[in-house]
């Protein structure tokens, strides 16, 4: 991917990190403050974000990472999609006001990387033009006794794209180099935000773009807090690559098919890394 005007790739990566976006970092570290602060509450008061959608409300620390926990807003861009999360666990007056800021400014930048990655491409258009996305902050109860072991499995994401307001501290991200299978530490830079390329990016690009897997990793015996927005896919219809991205030199990839079924597929084959080669069309 070429450089974009707001960050980087890593070659060989999937990701990039941005550092001259129009988010003041003063909101940021308003938003940790406000997220560690959730994330505090009382487990029955985090039981209450739950949402029809399954996995997108809270996550308790579970089998696979039990020191993980996250809450969420799926789609928090649709009307009363805040309000009800706020309602939920309870936010005050000023927590709904910092998390409303940053939904925005998140969001805003979320639907210009969509922009941007079309022009890349030599395409127009708004490409994230009402798809949901999807807030989450997370939470990794780090102790000593668990430093070297894993906090997420390796796993890609399901949809197109994840903005990442990593711990500005702790790292433990590790990004996995597509060509070496090398695992990249991606350690934090105050300030900035990390770009994760989804399944649904390298499926929409034919190829051109990559689904980047990574996992995160306990460094530190201490506290670990992300605020992840999730960009990810259309409501209607199956996702396929614009008829300008297929060719006699690039053939089509990949078979289409809607977000929520995909969703579901990685579910039920349980392929966090590899459902994507599920759609591939044989050659």
């Amino acid at each position: 991917m070429q450089n974009m005007g707001t960050g980087a790739r890593i070659p060989g990566m999937g990701c990039f990190r941005i550092i001259n976006h129009n988010i003041p970092e003063s909101l940021m570290m308003e938003m940790k403050a406000v997220s560690r602060s959730l994330l505090d509450l009382p487990v029955e008061v985090k039981l209450r974000n739950c949402d029809p959608v399954q996995g997108k409300g809270y996550t308790p620390p579970h089998k696979a990472s039990s020191v993980f926990e996250g809450l969420g807003c799926y789609d928090m861009a649709a009307p009363g999609a805040l309000d009800n999360f706020f309602h939920q666990l309870g936010a005050s007056p000023q927590q709904r006001e910092i998390i409303s800021k940053y939904s925005k400014a998140i969001h805003e930048l979320g639907m210009d990387m969509g922009r941007k990655l079309l022009k890349g491409l030599g395409l127009s258009g708004d490409l994230f033009d009402g798809w949901p996305c999807q807030l989450r902050i997370n939470k990794y109860n780090y102790t000593p006794e668990y430093v070297g072991s894993t906090g997420a499995v390796l796993h890609t994401d399901p949809g197109f794209l994840t903005i990442l307001q990593d711990d500005e501290i702790i790292g433990g991200l590790e990004a996995v180099h597509k060509d070496t299978g090398e695992y990249i530490p991606v350690d934090p830079m105050p300030g900035s935000l990390v770009v994760n390329l989804g399944d649904l990016a390298e499926i929409w690009s034919n190829g051109r773009l990559w689904s980047v897997k990574h996992r995160v990793q306990c460094y530190e015996g201490t506290i670990r807090v992300s605020i992840a927005l999730f960009v990810l896919g259309p409501k209607d219809g199956a996702l396929e690559p614009p008829d300008e991205l297929v060719d006699s030199e690039h053939p089509r990839l990949y078979n289409s098919m809607n977000f929520e079924d995909y969703r579901m597929l990685r579910i039920t084959t349980r392929s966090p890394t590899g459902a994507i080669e599920i759609l591939r069309i044989k050659s």
